[in-house]
């Protein structure tokens, strides 16, 4: 798919979509024992529970009490420590590098928690594992319907998270999902830390993002297209097995029209980008190798600085020393994923904080109050 690249110099941004604010009327703290409301974290390292400390400090309440641990034989144990008897709970967990543990760490405590006759269970899931398992793909399956409906099972009511990889994924989930945006916050950053030209153009991987990028920022387009690999990995699938019989017969008069092999071009840049800014954007920055490759052709091209942007910094494996080793002068993620042990390996990595959100939709919800104002001016292209 053509990536599409920012081009014109930016006129002021609509105030529309400044720097995002929480809304306009006072509020008191919330308070436990008066509203009715509990907000756990369903993971209990450091780095998990810090965006649940974050999100409870906003809103001016306590994390529940709650043991999370791995026994000795590597089973998952959840000890729920106060009543949730007809409460609103609210479960946050980030997904670390042990996406498995994770996901059961979710469902054990969303099943105690139903056990316990909470009234609610809410899942605040700013990451949802699987996501990019959400197509059917050869023999595979897709993992995360199955994962949807394990949720469902164990008892939660309500879902919210940020910028899912596909947003069809909604309608796997039996109950309401409020898929939240990070891009006023990226928004954000680029009209604080980045805009420091007269001009910069915006390089993104995806076409819907592109367009809704250009039109907020006021800026022209320009693409990249062609792939420095194969992104998904056509590999032998096991379809020819048994091995095919050389003289193996064939119906009589079935002749199937043969289906060309996909040939990937190499990367190319159509734009102009000599002395400029560049912004690689994407929902998931995981494995980095696609985006070096095309920060390798800008840096060719003549781009003065290149910055990648991403809702989830997943981040895996060599991800930081390719970075650090890339002509990438910037990696800025949000913290939806526990990062901190990356950021060490890698300097370039800047965090954006999203609990402004979270916390604001916890407390909607919670109140029955609409959802309407986390989502102005956001388009489907979002």
């Amino acid at each position: 798919m053509p990536r599409k690249l920012l081009l014109l110099p930016p006129l002021s941004v609509s105030s529309a979509f400044r720097a995002p604010r929480a809304c306009p009327a006072a509020r008191p703290a919330m308070n436990a024992a008066r509203t009715g409301y509990r907000v756990f974290s369903a993971n209990s390292t450091a780095a998990c529970t810090e965006l649940a400390k974050r999100i409870t400090e906003r809103l001016g309440a306590e994390l529940g009490k709650s043991v999370v641990y791995q026994e000795t034989n590597g089973e998952t144990r959840v000890e729920i420590q106060e009543s949730v008897r007809g409460q609103d709970i609210f479960i946050i967990q980030t997904i670390p590098r042990d996406v498995n543990t994770a996901v059961m760490e979710l469902l054990i405590m969303a099943y105690a928690l139903k056990t316990a006759c909470a009234r609610n269970i809410i899942g605040v899931i700013p990451y949802f594992p699987y996501s990019k398992q959400s197509k059917m793909r050869k023999r595979g399956s897709i993992v995360c319907k199955l994962l949807a409906s394990m949720l469902a099972k164990a008892g939660l009511t309500h879902i919210i998270t940020m910028d899912l990889h596909q947003k069809e994924i909604q309608g796997f989930f039996s109950f309401p999902v409020d898929n939240l945006r990070a891009s006023p916050f990226l928004l954000q950053y680029i009209q604080e830390e980045v805009r420091s030209t007269s001009k910069y153009p915006l390089v993104l991987k995806r076409d819907p993002m592109a367009q809704s990028y250009a039109e907020r920022l006021r800026l022209g387009l320009a693409v990249i297209h062609g792939e420095a690999q194969c992104a998904e990995m056509d590999m032998d699938d096991g379809r020819h097995s048994p091995p095919m019989v050389k003289n193996a017969t064939v119906h009589p008069g079935l002749e199937l029209p043969l289906m060309m092999a996909k040939e990937k071009p190499p990367i190319t840049v159509v734009g102009d980008v000599g002395g400029r800014i560049a912004i690689i954007v994407d929902d998931i920055i995981d494995d980095v190798e696609s985006f070096v490759a095309a920060a390798e052709i800008l840096k060719e091209r003549g781009a003065y600085r290149i910055y990648v942007m991403a809702t989830h910094g997943i981040l895996s494996a060599e991800a930081p020393r390719l970075i650090e080793e890339s002509s990438i002068d910037e990696v800025v993620v949000t913290n939806t994923v526990p990062h901190e042990v990356q950021k060490l390996q890698c300097p370039k990595i800047k965090t954006v904080d999203i609990s402004l959100i979270l916390s604001e939709a916890i407390r909607r919800i919670h109140n029955g109050e609409s959802m309407a104002y986390l989502f102005r001016n956001i388009t489907v292209d979002d």
